[in-house]
């Protein structure tokens, strides 16, 4: 997801909001400026008296909208549910909302924006987004992301925390539950449908590696984010003779690679990346086909899953936003919140809001488990929080229109990959 046609404009983005930045923020990096509340509590950027601000910067109306809006009223749950609860550390919480519409100019410029009025961001949507404003976070605002992306660049930062497993680990995940299931063999060509840039290539270096462990050869079709027909791309991967493909694109490339595909008489199973799929799908034509042979890696529990958490969730979200519908976005959102309340309350503790201890406090986080199916361990800033992945695949009867067909389990091929290698 870093399109080489964006770069341009992420450049100029850049170029054109580097003043402001510098205009708007006075913060020295050593955490200077900083100042202690009545309790001794160490207080910075996006904190006061009686609020923690945190920024979420989403799409709404690009090409994740339906997404993000899961996401992101997700998050305003916690919010609201941690509030009434009495706040943390004596304080609301207050999240600052801005929709990018998975723009790059827009991305960078609501980063710049909110960026030194904010703690941190609790959401961030799109890796070429998070990436191009990266050198930035690390070299000078050193505020706490939590991406809703999983691009194995972004690791290494340790103030941009993926929660859950890259999409090259993901990946290799999904390639295994194919062999494992039977569904391919060595020898076989598997087809690879991917977005250009950061996300599609990232899960791309995790489909060659698992091909090469299982002797296995990949097709490639690279693709934008504003291709929506897939036609071409099933043409290709039938005369290439595939016999699985993996898909790292959004939604709407998923459904018309599955309809497409189905229409044609091209019968393979088909795999795609945790963002690769929405329950709207599930009321258009391409259905049929998402029903009978479509999966997904992913690392969370879907959000229609009977366990405690998702069921909780799903009944609090649908009293909150009776007419919205249940996604996957639901748990993302609720779980990256989630962590970044555990780091807020592990701060307080230390008597440090500042974004030096909100750093400091997330390596602590060793063993965290919302209730979702995995359990993350943030302590390593250049590790993966998790290297498994639950399988799930589209159902029409159950909330959300997933169900999981393999719990969370790594591969050995996963266990030995070097991250992003």
């Amino acid at each position: 997801m870093k399109p080489r046609l964006y770069a341009a404009a992420l450049a100029a983005a850049l170029t054109l909001t580097s003043a402001g930045l510098a205009g708007c923020s006075s913060k020295a990096t050593d955490g200077g400026g900083s100042e202690k509340d009545a309790g001794g509590v160490k207080t910075g950027d996006g904190v006061t008296a009686k609020t923690i601000n945190l920024g979420v910067l989403t799409d709404m109306t690009g090409v994740y909208a339906s997404l993000g809006k899961s996401v992101t009223q997700a998050q305003q749950l916690w919010a609201k549910q941690t509030n009434a609860a009495g706040g943390i550390c004596g304080r609301t919480i207050e999240l600052t909302v801005r929709d990018h519409g998975y723009d790059p100019q827009k991305a960078v410029a609501a980063y710049t924006e909110l960026e030194p009025k904010v703690l941190g961001f609790s959401q961030f949507i799109g890796s070429p987004f998070v990436a191009a404003v990266k050198g930035r976070i690390d070299g000078q605002d050193k505020a706490l992301v939590v991406p809703q992306a999983w691009s194995a660049s972004l690791l290494g930062s340790p103030y941009i925390r993926v929660v859950g497993a890259t999409y090259d680990i993901e990946t290799i995940n999904a390639v295994d539950y194919l062999l494992s299931e039977k569904r391919i063999a060595k020898g076989d060509k598997i087809g690879h449908v991917y977005f250009e840039g950061d996300f599609g290539e990232n899960a791309l270096k995790g489909s060659k590696y698992a091909a090469k462990q299982a002797g296995l050869t990949v097709v490639e079709q690279k693709i934008k984010p504003t291709d929506n027909d897939m036609s071409a791309q099933v043409a290709a991967l039938k005369k290439a003779g595939v016999k699985a493909v993996m898909i790292s694109a959004g939604p709407r490339q998923a459904a018309s690679l599955v309809g497409v595909a189905a229409a044609g008489g091209f019968k393979v199973p088909m795999i795609g990346n945790n963002s690769a799929f929405a329950p709207q799908l599930l009321a258009t034509a391409a259905a049929p086909a998402l029903t009978k042979d479509y999966y997904v890696a992913a690392s969370t529990l879907p959000i229609g899953d009977s366990g405690a958490g998702p069921a909780k969730l799903a009944k609090e979200y649908k009293a909150a936003y009776p007419k919205d519908g249940l996604d996957n976005g639901v748990v993302a959102g609720y779980t990256a919140a989630s962590v970044y309340g555990e780091v807020l309350k592990k701060a307080c503790a230390a008597k440090d809001l500042t974004r030096e201890g909100i750093d400091k406090a997330l390596l602590t986080v060793s063993s965290y488990d919302n209730g979702f199916g995995i359990t993350n361990n943030f302590s390593d800033p250049a590790a993966p929080s998790t290297r498994q992945s639950l399988i799930m695949k589209p159902d029409l009867k159950v909330p959300g229109g997933l169900k999981v067909v393999r719990p969370a389990a790594v591969s050995k091929s996963a266990e030995s990959y070097k991250t992003g290698g």
